[in-house]
């Protein structure tokens, strides 16, 4: 009997991976419980486990009193001397007490108390477990689904793969194998729950770090990701080896690598460019494939102008902004694509609008140009001493040309509004006469 209760706790430890000596204060407990139970909650104990003995011992404690009240709690004298010789009245005496006479609703509630223990530490051990699997790529079987949720079985626990965290279009029946990222571990009353996704950016870059040795290893970095999942996605990855390409390193021979996460993503394209210091050159191999003509960066409003040649527009922006959107979020900036042509007529007509303001001929309006005011708009936004830096202005004249500014787009302003309402006079004109 001895035996096989060390036996019974080794073998549940190891198959569930619980510390024994959760199992065994799970143990205590229930007893504890039992007796409690059977002799009320007032009821004086000690509950250990033995190990050399392999048993639980339970010792009550008695008052050693001249006249017994209550058997409960109290134990005659002339016995209490039996049981120990120097005991005296007022003494608490301890026994072992024989835990047969717990009866079997009492042994039943023990088995309910180690039940529900035994679960609460599977379930803090599961937890234990994933709590730091954050990240980690897994593999699982579908189990079944709730309301569009998949449940999938990663062996010891199941986890769930929400209907927002889907790959649109990817459908998947019961029984089939699947990998995902886990993203989150929350702990409830009822235990834990493990949140996987197959859309997350960082489930894109594990794949690599788990296709790519040189991720892996620390030689290639992955820098950002930007995903649209199902469709396309962009990575920007670095090498700290300059003799090795990071993007080659990505791409594998043949495309192996690539194709391999691909065909796991069941055809979403990806993109892989490589990441530089420089902002305005990793926007340009963010766009890739498009080719670019220029680059207007205003770091302030983190804000880059992209100028592509007319018949590379629809290349740079993509299908519905596709392209330029997730280059955007690559780069971690605003960006506003256009072509040459409307490039040069936006300067054409920011350099008229200078001539315009009095006080500027020509010459100042080349200047002003070269120091990146290229319109009316931009001195009104401007500060004094930035146009003051321009040389042959001085604080006085930056300030009336500022003020100017300000007056003409005001004025551009009022004519836009006139021209509107006149417009709106026609058309409500013209039904009153039909």
């Amino acid at each position: 009997m001895i035996t096989d209760l060390l036996r019974s706790i080794d073998q549940i430890s190891r198959d569930k991976g619980i510390n024994s000596q959760i199992l065994i204060e799970g143990l205590e407990e229930a007893v504890r419980s039992a007796v409690k139970r059977k002799f009320g909650p007032d009821y004086e104990l000690e509950v250990n486990f033995n190990r050399e003995l392999g048993e639980i011992e339970v010792f009550e404690f008695k008052e050693v009193v001249e006249k017994v009240e209550d058997e409960r709690f109290q134990i005659a004298l002339k016995d209490a001397k039996k049981l120990d010789p120097e005991a005296e009245i007022g003494d608490s005496l301890g026994s072992k007490m024989d835990i047969d006479v717990l009866g079997r609703i009492a042994a039943q509630s023990a088995k309910q108390v180690i039940m529900q223990r035994l679960r609460e530490a599977e379930r803090d051990a599961v937890y234990e477990d994933f709590k730091d699997r954050r990240g980690e790529v897994v593999n699982g079987i579908v189990q079944r689904f709730e309301k569009g949720a998949i449940i999938v079985n990663l062996g010891r626990e199941e986890a769930e793969l929400p209907v927002k965290e889907q790959i649109p279009q990817e459908t998947y029946t019961q029984g089939d194998r699947i990998r995902a990222y886990i993203y989150d571990v929350k702990q409830f009353s009822r235990g834990p729950q493990i949140m996987l996704s197959r859309t997350h950016p960082n489930f894109l870059a594990a794949l690599f770090e788990n296709e790519v040795p040189e991720i892996s290893d620390g030689i290639v970095t992955i820098k950002q990701v930007a995903r649209e999942p199902g469709s396309r996605s962009k990575i920007a990855v670095f090498s700290k080896d300059k003799e090795i390409d990071p993007v080659g390193a990505c791409v594998g021979m043949k495309g192996s690598r690539v194709q391999a996460i691909v065909q796991e993503l069941r055809g979403e394209k990806i993109d892989i460019v490589t990441w530089v210091t420089d902002p305005a050159k990793f926007v340009c191999n963010a766009l890739a494939p498009a080719e670019i003509l220029r680059v207007i960066v205003d770091e302030e409003k983190k804000v880059m102008e992209v100028v592509v040649p007319d018949d590379q527009l629809s290349l740079a922006i993509g299908k519905k902004g596709q392209n330029v959107r997730l280059a955007s979020r690559l780069s971690n900036w605003k960006l506003d694509v256009t072509s040459d042509s409307e490039y040069q007529k936006a300067l054409e007509e920011g350099h008229k609008s200078l001539l315009e303001l009095p006080g500027i001929g020509e010459k100042f309006a080349k200047s002003f140009f070269d120091m990146g005011f290229s319109s009316v708009s931009d001195i009104a936004k401007a500060k004094i001493d930035d146009i003051a830096s321009i040389k042959g202005i001085s604080e006085n004249k930056a300030e009336e040309l500022i003020q100017g500014a300000i007056m003409y787009m005001e004025s551009i302003g009022k004519d836009n509004d006139k021209s509107q309402d006149e417009e709106k006079e026609d058309t409500l004109s013209g039904g009153l006469h039909e």
